[in-house]
């Protein structure tokens, strides 16, 4: 017995910390970190007798982040119980939503640039998913997307957090306990694990966009389990493995390599027994990172081990139109039609764009930069250059940069009128940094404005010329080279002021009449 052939089904479930200032259903601060179990109330804790309430904003990020992945927004909803044990579940349930969850039939469309040139000719693991009729190959502002269908995104508290250190003991923190979450449940929509992590990335991306969470990976304020199974074809039959939902993945390196590791599994694991699986069956994995193995933690059956009723101490509700209202004006333009627009009106690059819609502030901050100057494509030369590089060194956001977009705009501006030369505007660049004055003021005070008299700058010429005998002899002999490095001389000679353009045109009108 031979295997035809297998495809890989993958997919997500995202938890997303939101930007609340208290925890979901207390007072609570909600902040990362700190002394450990020290922002804990007796709500958050579950104490008997506590009464839990719905923080204000919650819902509102919630429908925000609904609306920025383009789902559809419930009129009513309500909360539901959800029971299990664990240490780090004081109060034995977690307050989420069940059956009519906050958000509903959304979807991310990931640009087919982003995939290998196999997945984009439709490789073997690379299969042709439906989206309400339609192939998962989609096109938008003239590009094509692979689109992945997003089943609903419903509003739950954060547990505690358990540290386990060798040995015998293991520690929890509450802190993080109550903190607002939301569940990004997609369909099996995804087939390769490198799709997955592509993925969560545009989603981290889209989130931190319309600022509801932070994003941090490495601090858990996003987390991913990832479910994942095999489709094979075996001598015209097919068959199903058991789904693996593998827990907690917060890297995007280790989402690749786990569901990496565990299609291979399943696949080593299926042909060495031949049995069909039974689909309904599903395995609880952890992912060891150090050595780059799953490991099997539980199996489960259904949901009904959950015991689902509805939450008795929070009523059900009608969500706002003036809540609904005020998180559409929160959304706005998204990174990838932003990108679009970018090219679109700005004539610029792939990589320019990529970053400049890295994050919404920088994107905002460049266009300020743009509107009044004369080349755009300097400006964003000069942010992306200059600007950026500094900031990195500095370990600053560009929300924490000391100049204003018109300093950059000032700047451009004043070389694309040859008032200074680029090697005269990094200069200027500087000194702005420095002391936060206007381009123009700091090209005055510095005496650095650029002569463009002709006649001034033939006089400079000439002396070059007169002084280098030896380059004037190299350009007889056929050596043209040393027209660059007598106009380097002549921009010497003048302390930079000269007009470069004008200064190259006049050392070599005098090198040919001597020839």
């Amino acid at each position: 017995m031979a295997i035809d052939r297998y495809e890989i089904v993958i997919g997500c479930e995202i938890h997303t910390q939101l930007l609340t200032k208290t925890k979901a259903f207390c007072a609570c601060e909600n902040k990362y970190g700190g002394m450990p179990n020290t922002r804990v109330c007796p709500v958050c804790l579950g104490l008997p007798g506590a009464m839990p309430r719905i923080s204000k904003g919650y819902v509102e990020l919630g429908a925000v982040a609904g609306m920025a992945l383009n789902c559809s927004i419930a009129d009513y909803t309500k909360f539901d119980r959800k029971h299990y044990f664990y240490p780090d579940l004081a109060k034995g349930y977690q307050i989420t939503q069940y059956d009519i969850p906050l958000c509903a039939d959304g979807f991310v469309d990931l640009p087919l640039s982003h995939y290998s040139k196999d997945e984009q000719e439709g490789g073997k693991n690379f299969r042709p998913n439906n989206f309400k009729g339609e192939n998962c190959i989609i096109e938008n502002f003239g590009k094509k997307y692979r689109r992945v269908r997003i089943e609903r995104i419903h509003l739950e508290e954060d547990v505690g957090k358990s540290l386990h250190l060798p040995g015998t003991h293991s520690y929890i923190d509450y802190n993080r306990s109550g903190t607002p979450l939301i569940e990004i449940v997609t369909k099996p929509d995804m087939t390769s694990p490198e799709e997955a992590a592509l993925f969560m990335q545009t989603v981290q991306e889209i989130l931190r966009y319309v600022k509801v969470t932070n994003g941090n990976l490495e601090e858990g304020n996003m987390r991913c389990d990832a479910n994942i199974n095999l489709n094979i074809w075996e001598d015209g039959k097919l068959y199903h493995t058991p789904i693996s939902e593998i827990k907690n993945l917060n890297s995007f390196k280790s989402i690749r390599e786990a569901c990496a590791y565990e299609a291979q599994r399943q696949l080593k694991e299926f042909q060495e027994d031949r049995q069909e699986f039974n689909a309904g069956y599903k395995n609880t994995m952890n992912w060891d990172e150090t050595n780059g193995v799953t490991q099997i933690m539980r199996t489960k059956n259904s949901f009904v081990d959950y015991r689902f009723v509805v939450e008795p101490d929070i009523k059900p509700f009608s969500v706002n139109p003036a809540l609904l209202e005020r998180a559409k004006s929160r959304v706005g333009e998204l990174p990838e039609a932003k990108r679009i627009r970018f090219q679109k009106d700005y004539g610029l690059s792939d990589f320019d764009v990529e970053t400049l819609t890295s994050t919404r502030a920088l994107s905002i901050w460049f266009e300020e930069a743009a509107t009044g100057a004369k080349d755009v494509k300097k400006v964003a030369n000069w942010i992306l250059a200059e600007l950026l590089a500094v900031l990195n060194d500095q370990r600053k956001t560009i929300e924490e940069v000391n100049i204003t977009p018109k300093h950059i705009t000032e700047l451009v501006n004043a070389i694309s009128d040859n008032k200074i030369s680029g090697a005269q505007g990094k200069i200027v660049f500087a000194k702005m940094l420095e002391n936060l004055k206007m381009p123009l003021q700091i090209i005055k005070e510095e005496g650095m404005e650029t002569v463009s008299d002709s006649g001034a700058i033939e006089a400079v010429v000439d002396k070059v010329i007169g002084e280098n005998p030896k380059a004037v002899e190299d350009f007889k002999s056929g050596k043209t080279n040393v027209l660059g490095w007598l106009t380097g001389q002549v921009m010497k000679e003048s302390k930079g002021k000269a007009n470069p353009t004008i200064a190259s045109k006049l050392v070599q009108e005098k090198l040919s009449k001597l020839v």
